[in-house]
C-alpha cells in the first residue's frame, strides 16, 4: 500500500488549504473529514482525475485534492 500525504497551507487571512497526495478514489475524503470537522466548514473541493479512479489499484502517480477551510 502506498503511503498518503496531507499538506496544510495556512494563508495569511487563516484559511486552511489541505493537499492529500497517494490516494485515489473516496480514501482521501474518508482521511481527511475529521480533520476537516475540526477546522471547520469545508468552502471548496477540487478533485483531480485521480480522484475518480477505483481504490483497489496502485497508485502510480499521487492524487491531490485541495479543499479551502475558513
Amino acid at each position: 500500500m502506498a503511503q498518503a500525504t496531507i499538506r496544510f497551507r495556512i494563508r495569511p487571512d487563516g484559511r486552511v488549504e489541505e493537499l492529500v497526495e497517494g490516494l485515489r478514489g473516496l480514501g482521501c475524503e474518508q482521511l481527511t473529514e475529521r480533520i476537516e470537522a475540526k477546522l471547520g466548514v469545508v468552502q471548496q473541493r477540487r478533485s483531480t482525475s485521480e480522484a475518480y479512479l477505483p481504490q483497489a489499484q496502485p497508485v502510480e502517480a499521487p492524487q491531490a485534492i485541495s479543499a479551502v477551510i475558513p
